[in-house]
């Protein structure tokens, strides 16, 4: 099963939306809140290049944010991904 982190914050739909995505599917992810940690959050911009959020990582390789993720849904080339 691949290895989901999901980078989040308290009030933001879009990781809401990524997150059900990944439930529904019954994928376990770990979840990193950035929404009170400065240092995190910067860490995360240098790491994707992005400042919104979700950013998503499926075995470590970033997939980018929840249009991205239902992107590779809809294209079917989410589960291959998942199964690795």
């Amino acid at each position: 099963m691949a290895k989901v982190v999901i980078y989040t914050t308290r009030i933001c739909p879009y990781c809401v939306r990524a997150k059900q995505l990944f439930q529904r599917k019954g994928i376990n992810y770990e979840e990193i809140d950035v929404s009170l940690d400065n240092d995190l959050r910067i860490k995360l911009v240098e790491r994707t290049k992005q400042r919104t959020v979700p950013q998503i990582f499926i075995n470590d390789q970033h997939i980018g944010g929840c249009d991205d993720l239902y992107a590779l849904e809809r294209q079917g080339a989410l589960d291959p991904l998942l199964a690795q």
